[in-house]
């Protein structure tokens, strides 16, 4: 019979949702998939923000923490009320929240375009409707919120160049419609999770092998050590 610490309870009890059946759960499969065929803009000379849902955000924020160019990732809640963005509102299915993460990135660096490569790829699955591995509700939901029109139809149109290349075993359900959500932070516990707790058995069994898969299939853009909203924060 495998035993949990009083500190795994205690996150367990405090976290939630995101650690149900951790040692019966089975990180999402990387798919090897091509970039977007549709063509950029031409990368701006300052930052750029995208919000990406994919399921709980400790995992999503990351691999994209390690994603050279990234200079924030942020966890947090997006489609819904500022009145809802509650961790405890959310996981109890009481919000229109995603569980979502704030990446800012600089496209001289890393164009958007592998942003979503690396999202769809390795960040979740996106053939799974409203859930995510062991995570289940609207709160675990695939969805991209566009800031630009331009991000939004370039996500469009790589979803439908996957979808007709047959990459994924099932269709793409992610979502696209929602342009410049109000993005709100989460609590100060659930940033840099996965780099702070690394042997919780959640992170161990759900996120480390997406990192691992970043690593492994994007070496172009990999860092090794990640960008932790705590040292971005000091920065600002």
């Amino acid at each position: 019979m495998i035993r949990f610490s009083a500190a795994v309870v205690t996150a367990a009890l405090v976290a939630g949702a995101c650690l149900l059946s951790p040692l019966t759960a089975r990180a999402e499969p990387a798919v090897v998939i091509p970039p977007p065929a549709a063509q950029e803009q031409p990368a701006s000379s300052g930052l750029e923000t995208v919000v990406l849902a994919g399921g709980c955000f400790w995992g999503v924020q990351a691999v994209f923490q390690h994603v050279k160019g990234v200079t924030n990732a942020v966890s947090g809640y997006a489609g819904g009320a500022q009145k809802d963005a509650d961790y405890e509102r959310v996981s109890a299915h009481l919000t229109q929240h995603a569980e979502s993460v704030q990446v800012t990135f600089d496209p001289k660096q890393v164009s958007y375009g592998k942003i979503l490569q690396i999202y769809f790829s390795v960040a979740h699955n996106p053939t799974e409707l409203n859930y995510q591995g062991p995570d289940h509700g609207t709160q675990y939901r695939s969805e991209i919120f566009p800031q630009t029109e331009d991000q939004q139809k370039l996500a469009r149109a790589y979803i439908a160049q996957l979808d007709a290349a047959h990459v994924f075993k099932g269709r793409i359900v992610t979502q696209t419609g929602t342009m410049k959500a109000a993005f709100f932070p989460a609590e100060a516990y659930h940033q840099d999770y996965a780099t702070l707790h690394p042997m919780q058995p959640y992170i161990a069994y759900n996120d480390a092998p997406k990192i691992d898969n970043l690593k492994r299939l994007f070496p172009e853009v990999w860092r090794d050590k990640p960008v932790l909203v705590a040292e971005a924060n000091k920065s600002n």
